[in-house]
């Protein structure tokens, strides 16, 4: 197991990479092209993993080539969606970040019947059309920003101002990195992603492993999926009226206590109760960091920014789901993993209250 987690520890790990990248070409030329370049390098690599036949070929199809198409899921859509929206950025956010929960919702259980019925390999092929034919065509439709279509954000005919609109400052990413905020930040998602992965890489087998059916471990995911949507657009139109940093604390809060209730979790309720937390959270911690970045920072390097803090995560990510293996193959189970998630969440929580306001705002 921490051989095949190792696959997937190096698609999070280049898809971290990768992703500063991405949110760099976005802040200069916008999502169109990112999004096509990654919807391409997706169909191909899930083309070639229909004939993988060596952990060789895993590692490099999947870890390497499909880790750089995953590239272009978060960063630019979501600095896209911040261009967008201004005074109801959180609620357009958490909409945006529903289409990732409607993923984890339709594309599991789509998967496990294409194997019943066709088996993997064809699986792979049916995956593989739907990420290069649906990501390109997409990706067609993005503009930058409204001002390359002529209008305002938040569909604005003109510009409104009062006394007390403010205007956040446009940090570089080179001084955004400079700051303690960046790095608080940063360090808080790395301990957020690592306990995130590990539960998405092996909460299947350890359900298995405990004698409940593969049908129902698979159903954990959908649960997931549908939970997280309500945590995306619900805890994303929260933070526009309880502010960001409030929000991801929430949203790390809820995690903590789903990580709780899977140190306990033998039978099917404990783990449905589970997985409706950890959607919940799940949803909400990926909606609200961009929202906090962008009212720290402002959007004039957000991609960047975002790409970086979110690479944090992938190194946790990339960590996480190995260790959480090889703990396995040591002792057995996962329960020591699952402390260690647990404690993790809670040190996260506990950085959070640091980041305090940049000071940046200026009046407009």
């Amino acid at each position: 197991r921490a051989t095949t987690s190792g696959a997937f520890s190096l698609a999070f790990l280049i898809f971290g990479l990768l992703g500063i990248l991405a949110g760099r070409m976005t802040d200069k030329w916008g999502a169109r092209v990112v999004e096509i370049a990654c919807g391409v390098l997706l169909g191909v690599g899930y083309l070639l993993m229909s004939q993988v036949s060596s952990v060789w070929q895993l590692y490099l199809f999947y870890g390497a080539i499909i880790g750089a198409g995953m590239s272009g899921g978060d960063t630019p859509v979501l600095a896209t969606a911040a261009r967008w929206f201004i005074k109801r950025r959180g609620t357009f956010t958490g909409l945006t970040k529903a289409g990732a929960g409607i993923g984890i919702f339709v594309i599991p259980p789509l998967a496990n019947w294409l194997i019943a019925s066709y088996g993997w390999r064809n699986a792979y092929l049916v995956i593989a059309g739907i990420c290069l034919i649906g990501v390109v065509s997409v990706a067609l439709l993005y503009k930058r920003d409204p001002a390359e279509m002529g209008l305002l954000p938040d569909g604005a005919v003109k510009i409104e101002t009062t006394g007390q609109d403010m205007e956040i400052r446009q940090y570089t990413f080179r001084e955004m990195v400079r700051t303690r905020q960046f790095w608080i930040l940063a360090s808080a998602w790395f301990l957020v992603v690592f306990s995130v992965q590990i539960i998405l890489a092996h909460i299947v087998p350890h359900m298995t492993d405990l004698g409940l059916s593969p049908a129902l471990a698979a159903s954990i995911f959908g649960i997931i999926g549908v939970a997280s949507i309500i945590g995306r657009v619900g805890m994303g139109g929260v933070s526009d009226r309880l502010g960001k940093k409030r929000t991801l604390i929430i949203a790390v809060a809820f995690m903590v206590a789903a990580l709780s209730i899977l140190q306990f979790a033998r039978e099917a309720w404990a783990f449905y109760l589970f997985a409706i937390v950890d959607g919940i959270s799940h949803g909400a911690l990926f909606t609200v960091i961009s929202l906090v970045l962008a009212e720290l920072f402002g959007l004039r390097s957000l991609g960047a920014a975002l790409g970086a803090v979110l690479f944090s995560g992938t190194v946790g990510g990339a960590i996480g789901p190995v260790l959480a293996g090889y703990i396995f193959d040591v002792t057995g189970g996962y329960q020591l993993a699952f402390i260690i998630c647990l404690a993790f969440s809670i040190i996260a929580i506990s950085l959070l209250p640091f980041v305090k306001p940049t000071g940046s705002k200026v009046h407009s």
